[in-house]
């Protein structure tokens, strides 16, 4: 295994509940990444989307975000390219179902501050599910919103976590295009 990559123990794991991770973020990056919360593997290892099985990093690259694969363990160079993560509830949890609605539209407050320090020009939730209760957008769909948060545009995509069955990588590298596209073309 390379230098700076290392697997949790499943003690490392359990003990990982409730825990939090730093968000990868600076000023005047171009496109702000939110998930919903870490994973209790993400949370042990204190990488975004940490756990194997976790489609983001795939996705990311099929959408050509990246020039390669990257692993979590090398979020830090998203950086370089202007891009940046967080969640909306800084709370590992086993489930994202597991976070409560309450917990959610807090995060999107939190959110929202977020972005008027940092001045993304773009945030992109993943969930679609999540962003409806935590922004109260019961009919919201997949894609560009016309609504914007502390004037970001906004994109909202599928949960990359391998529980989302209902979307492969296949159709997730195509939305991330759509994505760059959208943020990166001009």
């Amino acid at each position: 295994m390379p230098l700076g990559f290392w697997k949790p123990s499943k003690e490392q794991i359990a003990l990982s509940a409730n825990k939090q991770i730093p968000d990868v973020i600076a000023p005047g990056i171009k496109l702000l990444f939110c998930g919903i919360n870490p994973g209790l593997y993400t949370a042990a290892i204190e990488k975004h989307f940490g756990r194997p099985g976790n489609r983001f990093w795939p996705a990311l690259f099929a959408g050509g975000f990246t020039p390669r694969l990257f692993s979590p363990f090398e979020q830090h160079l998203l950086l370089l390219d202007n891009i940046g993560i967080t969640n909306l509830v800084n709370r590992a949890t086993a489930r994202a179902d597991e976070v409560e609605d309450n917990e959610l539209q807090k995060g999107a407050e939190i959110l929202s501050e977020k972005i008027a320090k940092y001045k993304p020009e773009a945030v992109a939730i993943l969930g679609i599910t999540t962003y409806r209760t935590a922004f109260k957008k019961p009919k919201a769909k997949l894609g560009l919103q016309e609504d914007t948060i502390s004037g970001a545009k906004l994109w909202v995509l599928p949960n990359p976590s391998g529980l989302n069955a209902h979307f492969q990588i296949k159709e997730l590298g195509l939305l991330f295009t759509q994505l760059k596209s959208g943020v990166f073309a001009h």
